[in-house]
């Protein structure tokens, strides 16, 4: 493991793949969803992938440990956090594979070309505005709640950025799901592949991961449920089939 530098109140967790990251506990850690997204997304041989929001950088990491896609690149509004994502790049010695971008996903459009991705992911804010904000730590309540973003610019810029018939990977609320339909269909990313994710089998759904192809044709699969536990801190075998259980200690970032 490369030497890299840590600041204060940072530390480094092993994602039990070979591969690290850097995290502040302060600010926010990753969470279930996005190793749950990183699973879900399918990046193929040579293909380029864009994670909008990228935190920590972890998607990316994530993907280019399991995927054979070409590049990854992430970018994030916060410049510290965006630094951070940046040393563990360096950490992992992923530099070729892997660039992380300070910047706004906004302005997509200022920083690519179009159709300049094959994948794009996100793991956006969930909630909208200050509804259900607890927690005024700037840091945490940009990453969960739409306070630099909304659930339109992740689209519009994904749209943007995506080559024809590229694929957009996102994991979201499921309150909000006839919304998230919505503005895919206006700009012209049609939903193709959808599951919801539920904490117990006895429990509503709190995560929906979700597959759109760009000018793709009308035809949506819903995969099966997944549920993630079968009793307080014991995880299903469908989770355990396809996540290794200590990817899956991070702090639930939402």
């Amino acid at each position: 493991m490369t030497e890299i530098p840590v600041r204060k109140n940072e530390r480094i967790d092993d994602l039990q793949n070979g591969f690290f990251i850097i995290q502040d506990p302060a600010k926010f850690c990753f969470g279930m969803d996005a190793v749950l997204l990183s699973g879900f997304a399918s990046v193929n041989k040579g293909e380029r992938v864009l994670d909008l929001g990228t935190g920590t950088g972890i998607i990316p990491v994530l993907l280019s440990s399991r995927t054979e896609g070409e590049h990854f690149t992430g970018i994030e509004i916060q410049e510290d956090c965006a630094e951070m994502a940046e040393r563990s790049v360096r950490l992992n010695q992923l530099e070729d594979r892997v660039t992380i971008i300070p910047g706004d996903l906004k302005n997509t459009a200022e920083l690519f070309a179009p159709g300049s991705f094959e994948v794009v992911t996100s793991n956006p804010p969930y909630m909208i505005g200050n509804h259900g904000l607890e927690n005024r730590d700037m840091p945490k309540a940009i990453a969960r709640h739409e306070i630099c973003c909304s659930l339109e610019d992740v689209i519009k810029s994904a749209a943007y950025v995506l080559s024809n018939k590229g694929r957009f990977y996102m994991v979201h609320r499921p309150f909000r799901l006839v919304e998230i339909f919505g503005v895919l269909r206006k700009y012209r990313l049609e939903p193709k592949r959808m599951q919801l994710v539920y904490p117990y089998a006895d429990r509503e759904p709190n995560m929906v991961l979700i597959e759109a192809r760009k000018e793709g044709n009308p035809y949506l699969r819903v995969d099966k449920p997944l549920i993630v536990y079968e009793r307080p801190g014991v995880y299903t075998k469908s989770v355990l089939e396809y996540y290794h259980d200590d990817e899956l200690s991070g702090e639930n970032k939402k």
